[in-house]
């Protein structure tokens, strides 16, 4: 698909925002929020959600159809709101495939900026990153961490249940505060150190008033949202020729590779407000 697309930059268009099923949505309502202007195109491949779990091959193929249909919409810049995309998939997108078949065009991540204000933030040099299998597997924060932060000290705790407790709303019952006590209390035995906690999966923010009361009052518990936004905005400052081509109506349009009826109910949950959404394939 993508080596048939024109990569000359030539008209403005909106800036696709992909994510695995519905977490990237807490991205995207920060986005809006700070970029109320700028017009965004939502991707939720739900049909084959979620990605945590599945291998490195598998993610990046997935996540370069869904790339590359965005391409073809138009969108001259792609946010992975995903940290399983951005730890598996990314990388791979940028250096082999970008250079090769869309030179102009753009594809960024989530964990980039995240480690970023991690290090910024913490006092006391421990950090901890609660995500899924897929994140916590690929080992991207602490290999960034290293990279920016070479004497700070990560530990990470994998949530397998907190995606479904999320989409289910089932994490405000005892079953739910179960899971999430359990990881809070696995991540701080490792580590009684650690002063900065990251949500390293965007389903997560819907949980932090229920992590917050297990969590010690002194912890910092980051929300990638926020940071992607405010990465983003210092992103296009520093190139204007990609924001020149990023087209600015406050228009929103949402996909999902799934079924319309129950992604339009599970994002109202995200994004706090109604909305309609088209069906897209990928494969």
């Amino acid at each position: 698909m993508i080596n048939k697309l024109n990569n000359t930059i030539s008209s403005k268009q909106p800036i696709g925002v992909f994510d695995s099923g519905y977490g990237g949505l807490t991205i995207l309502d920060e986005l809006i929020k700070s970029m109320p202007e700028y017009d965004f195109i939502y991707l939720g491949d739900n049909a084959r959600a979620p990605y945590g779990t599945r291998s490195f091959d598998v993610i990046y193929e997935y996540t370069l159809q869904a790339v590359e249909k965005l391409f073809s919409m138009g969108c001259q810049l792609v946010v992975l709101a995903c940290n399983t995309a951005s730890a598996k998939a990314l990388r791979t997108i940028q250096q082999r495939d970008l250079p090769r078949l869309a030179p102009n065009r753009r594809v960024l991540g989530v964990i980039r900026p995240s480690v970023e204000v991690l290090g910024s933030l913490s006092k006391s040099k421990h950090v901890g990153v609660l995500g899924t299998v897929g994140t916590v597997r690929s080992e991207s924060y602490l290999m960034e961490m290293a990279k920016l932060y070479p004497d700070f000290i990560v530990t990470q705790e994998a949530c397998p249940t907190w995606v479904p407790l999320v989409e289910n709303r089932e994490f405000e019952n005892e079953g739910g505060r179960y899971f999430i006590k359990k990881h809070i209390e696995s991540l701080m035995a490792k580590d009684e150190l650690i002063d900065t906690l990251i949500l390293a999966c965007t389903h997560y923010p819907i949980l932090q008033n229920e992590i917050r009361k297990v969590l010690p009052d002194h912890i910092k518990l980051i929300s990638q949202g926020n940071i992607v936004a405010s990465s983003l905005i210092d992103y296009l400052e520093r190139h204007p020729e990609i924001d020149e081509v990023c087209s600015k109506q406050g228009m929103l349009k949402f996909y999902t590779t799934e079924s319309i009826s129950d992604f339009e109910e599970k994002a109202s949950v995200f994004l706090k407000r109604e909305l309609k959404a088209q069906h897209i394939a990928l494969n």
